[in-house]
């Protein structure tokens, strides 16, 4: 098995030393391929993606895996003849009249290790900017997800060569040799645990890496929010995916003079959103649904209040203590806990008692508080009056800071994340920089400033 990744790693080493810099025409090219596969064979993504999760809403899977791999391709396809141009950088009024610019190179072999919960977008997400950049790419995609993994084993040598682009199957043995690879870059999609550990196979090869994790992403809902509207877009992204989302609300803080209020509009949304299992997803496996179950229970056996309208919708606990472990672990799953806070300020302070997170969601119209909350807190991303949706604006970066992750991609911030941003200085013909040489003139220095 190491052998044979070895010699895939190999081979697309020296392919890319053959062609270190795709031309546009090849790089979209490329695009297009991976485009073709995506719109050709819909139905079995749909039908390996259900296999995977037993149940899961074909509308969800079309929208958040094929949806968003094409558009994402259509985005990059339309603008990469331009972040592909050198770009102009300034030059010291000492040294003109010289030039310098900024040129985007390809880094290589990229490796892309891809979690289960979105098992076709978040494999294929990184290979659209790795292969804006002009790179080849080596994806591990997620056991867990084997049936989606086992499709994209499948298709992928039908639309590319192995030195363009290979898949590699297998589970924790294999992913252990996959993530110490010297790759030119390695991204990698998990929890903060085993992003820990992949990290620490990359450092020995000194490997720049790209880390996509998750955390506990808060809801803040103010004094002023519109209850109603911030109960059906938390409930909308709990619900999506039956909450196996890294960006998914994780809890929610609500002044405690409208606590009840919260409850009763969180109540009716989910009755709205999730009136039966025709949309529902769900769990991934049988061990991640106990791990769901016993985060509820024990919960209900400390003596929350829990309000359940179903197995697969979200279910809210009411004010549950810090000790418990649906308030200690990242939940991915229906589980959402509502907490009563004194003030606005307190929920600031709650949310920076803590890691932070890949996704702040507030709800409020408040430019003060809004500013507020841009000035006093850090999180991956900022969103106002919304869930998830930020993902899909491929002009904003996406990543995580501290333990939700490290470094960003989307867009032209993948692109630039997956090339080496090249200094270039070009010396005029009769360049005044001869005056800097020695022997030093004492007039030149007092005009630098340095005499």
């Amino acid at each position: 098995m190491q052998r044979d990744l070895t010699g895939i790693f190999h081979a697309q080493q020296d392919a890319f030393t053959q062609a270190p810099f795709p031309s546009l025409t090849i790089r979209r090219e490329r695009l297009g391929r991976l485009a073709r596969m995506t719109k050709r064979h819909q139905h079995d993504i749909v039908r390996a993606i259900q296999t995977d999760f037993g149940q899961r809403s074909e509308t969800e899977i079309r929208l958040a895996e094929i949806s968003a791999v094409l558009q994402a391709i259509t985005y990059t396809r339309r603008r990469l003849w331009h972040w592909m141009r050198p770009q102009r950088a300034g030059m010291p009024w000492r040294l003109l009249p010289a030039k310098a610019r900024i040129a985007p190179q390809p880094l290589g072999v990229v490796g892309v290790m891809a979690p289960w919960n979105y098992p076709w977008s978040l494999a294929l997400m990184p290979v659209i900017d790795a292969f804006a950049a002009g790179n080849v790419v080596m994806l591990k995609p997620s056991e867990y997800a084997s049936h989606t993994s086992a499709l994209l084993a499948k298709l992928i040598p039908q639309y590319f060569t192995e030195e363009e682009f290979s898949v590699i199957e297998g589970g924790v043995d294999v992913a252990e040799v996959f993530s110490a690879l010297p790759f030119d870059h390695l991204l990698f999609t998990g929890s903060t645990q085993v992003g820990r550990k992949v990290a620490l196979a990359a450092a020995a090869n000194l490997t720049p890496v790209t880390l996509e994790l998750g955390g506990k992403s808060p809801a803040i809902v103010a004094a002023d929010a519109d209850l109603e509207h911030a109960a059906a877009a938390i409930v909308f992204g709990k619900g999506m995916n039956a909450g196996q989302t890294c960006i998914a609300p994780d809890y929610v803080l609500v002044e405690s003079r409208s606590l009840e209020a919260m409850i009763k509009a969180l109540t009716q949304a989910i009755a709205h959103q999730r009136p039966n299992d025709k949309e529902a997803t769900s769990a991934i496996s049988e061990r991640h649904q106990q791990r769901i179950d016993s985060l509820l229970n024990e919960a209900r056996d400390h003596g929350c209040r829990i309000i359940d309208a179903g197995p697969h919708a979200p279910v809210l606990i009411i004010d549950p203590t810090q000790d418990l472990a649906v308030m200690r672990e990242e939940i991915f799953g229906r589980c959402l806990p509502v907490i009563a806070v004194k003030s606005f300020d307190d929920a600031i302070g709650y949310v920076n008692a803590r890691a932070h997170p890949l996704a702040l969601y507030a709800f409020t119209n408040d430019k003060t508080l809004q500013s507020t909350l841009l000035q006093r807190t850090r999180s991956g991303a900022l969103v106002f009056n919304e869930t998830l949706l930020h993902h899909a604006v491929p002009s904003l970066p996406f990543g995580g800071v501290g333990e939700s992750g490290m470094g960003t991609y989307h867009g032209r911030h993948g692109f630039e994340r997956f090339s080496h941003l090249r200094g270039i200085f070009y010396q005029a013909k009769k360049p005044t920089s001869r005056l800097l040489r020695p022997p030093y003139r004492r007039w030149l220095l007092k005009l630098l400033g340095l005499g």
